[in-house]
């Protein structure tokens, strides 16, 4: 677990799953995702099953708590790559930058990666400009590179080398 001022990074459990059903299955939320939004909490079960399994050999990828309350998920998601998600009543108040500021260095010391990666849509004006931010950099573009539900999404990659 890692804390901010505002915020708890822990690890996932069984019990967010109504509160990642909500945000995962919010339109607006999973606008730039990678995937459709959630029709059933079964699939969102898929998910916080996934993350499970996962968190007992690389705890790296964390769920953002505000005051008890379950808003997000943030960190290494697979390989080199951060991510994160939020629910919507909480975008522009700052929390994924103060939770990636905490999550990135906690990445240095416990990955051996020499960078952290992230793909993001360029229309995702809001999240592009949380990587550059925090220090990440673009180094490419590829066109259609996701369709959902019909509809072609682009991506910017942008990399944030390991501090020396």
């Amino acid at each position: 677990m890692l804390k901010t001022q505002r915020l708890t990074l822990r690890e996932p459990c069984a019990s967010d799953l109504d509160a990642t059903f909500a945000i995962f299955s919010d339109p607006v939320c999973m606008k730039y995702w990678s995937t459709l939004p959630h029709e059933d909490p079964c699939v969102t079960k898929k998910l916080i099953d996934y993350r499970l399994s996962h968190w007992e050999t690389a705890q790296t990828n964390f769920q953002i708590e505000l005051n008890g309350e379950l808003i997000g998920n943030a960190g290494n998601f697979g390989g080199n790559e951060i991510g994160f998600m939020l629910s919507r009543e909480h975008w522009r108040k700052g929390y994924v930058s103060e939770a990636m500021n905490v999550i990135i260095p906690y990445l240095w010391d416990v990955t051996v990666h020499t960078k952290l990666t992230a793909d993001a849509d360029p229309n995702n004006a809001a999240s592009v400009g949380l990587l550059t931010s925090l220090g990440f950099h673009e180094t490419g573009r590829a066109k259609k590179t996701f369709n959902l539900g019909g509809v072609w999404s682009d991506s910017v990659y942008m990399a944030l080398p390991r501090p020396r």
